[in-house]
């Protein structure tokens, strides 16, 4: 068992670190506070080669390991968890999903400029289309119909909750074509922003994250070709799990950002506050709250870490990603709650960054899989 980076690895993370200290510190209050897409992040990240992580260099991608996926997404959360959910889409559930179960035409004409994340010079990124307004954690309830037409299908329906819903150039939609099939009738689809009959709803006001465009999304007669639909007929709601299952580390990921970010705030604050004529972090109160961080961030990171090394070596992580999203998000949770708690009357205020990170925190316990979701997940696969 070796817990040793790797050279490459280690030099991904500094790239991330130097990236979120550098291009996303910068602004990341005022784009929390008026809810501003983070474009110019997004592009040089792409410029990076950070919206294509894991795909293959022959498809536009940097070709990594999870493993790395999983250190860059720590580095950026850490500092703007708006920027790192983009990021994770794309990379998670959008590439992923492309590369994993896509046609070679699928690939070469949407894969390669998402894993590039740009075309033609301008930006270029998908969004992931499965939660509905009566369809959240029960993903085999889907409205939005696909009618077959013979060479084309006509999808009508809504989504909601969609992150880069308004930024993105592409949705991968899952819909329901045989209603009496459930949910063995539900495909998968590539469906082009521009087409038209779509149509971007409001922009979500929301508690946390507030930097990401969160949309719901419109159908109505849409008119996708039939070579858009992603494998055979009726595996969509399979493609959805699967891919899923890999967007958990992604979201675990993040929530391990955010976590290590409220730590270390929390932990440099304790150095420079004095009560009672110390510094708080020789009071024990503050001491034990720092040494249960530390322990539950580090736990978190093995999780994810596990999680991400089972994928690369094509071990199923079904469990593992289940197990990392639900403790990883919990420990962000708490984490951050923690750390206002640390900073006192500080805490409360924007300048400190942490009261951000624990409205941002609360959003990994819901998507991609809520913690009871991932609980379910978790007994049946021990319980079998």
């Amino acid at each position: 068992m070796d817990f040793q980076l790797s050279e490459e690895q280690l030099m991904i993370r500094q790239a991330a670190r130097d990236f979120a200290v550098n291009e996303c510190l910068p602004g990341v209050i005022e784009r929390d506070e008026h809810q501003k897409f983070p474009k110019e992040q997004i592009e040089k990240l792409a410029d990076l080669g950070f919206m294509g992580m894991m795909v293959p260099a022959e498809y536009g991608g940097s070709g990594m390991d999870t493993i790395s996926y999983v250190l860059a997404m720590e580095e950026i959360s850490k500092v703007d968890a708006s920027v790192s959910v983009c990021m994770s889409v794309n990379n998670s559930l959008v590439c992923y999903g492309l590369n994993q179960y896509g046609s070679e035409a699928q690939k070469k004409k949407y894969l390669t400029p998402l894993a590039q994340g740009k075309k033609d010079g301008e930006l270029y990124i998908g969004a992931f289309l499965l939660s509905e307004p009566e369809a959240g954690s029960d993903a085999t309830s889907q409205s939005t119909t696909a009618e077959d037409k013979g060479d084309h299908y006509l999808i009508n329906g809504t989504k909601n909750w969609i992150t880069n819903g308004n930024s993105a150039s592409v949705y991968l939609v899952i819909a329901q074509t045989d209603v009496a099939k459930k949910h063995k009738g539900i495909n998968a689809f590539i469906v082009d922003k521009n087409t038209p009959g779509v149509t971007v709803g409001a922009k979500e006001n929301k508690l946390g994250i507030r930097g990401s465009d969160t949309h719901s999304i419109l159908f109505n007669d849409v008119k996708v070709p039939k070579e858009n639909r992603i494998g055979e007929d009726g595996f969509g709601f399979t493609f959805a799990m699967k891919t899923l299952a890999g967007g958990r580390i992604g979201i675990a990921s993040q929530a391990l950002g955010i976590a290590s970010g409220a730590y270390e705030r929390a932990l440099a604050y304790s150095k420079q506050r004095k009560a009672f004529g110390k510094e708080i972090m020789h009071h024990q109160a503050i001491q034990f709250k720092l040494a249960d961080m530390a322990t539950k961030i580090e736990a978190a990171r093995l999780l994810c870490l596990k999680a991400a090394w089972e994928k690369d070596q094509l071990i199923d992580y079904t469990l593992s990603g289940s197990m990392a999203k639900v403790f990883a998000s919990e420990t962000a949770m708490w984490t951050a709650t923690e750390a206002v708690q640390i900073h006192g009357g500080y805490g409360f205020v924007k300048e400190y960054h942490v009261e951000r990170m624990m409205r941002d925190a609360k959003i990994t316990q819901i998507y991609e899989g809520t913690s009871e979701v991932q609980r379910i997940v978790i007994s049946r696969s021990i319980l079998k």
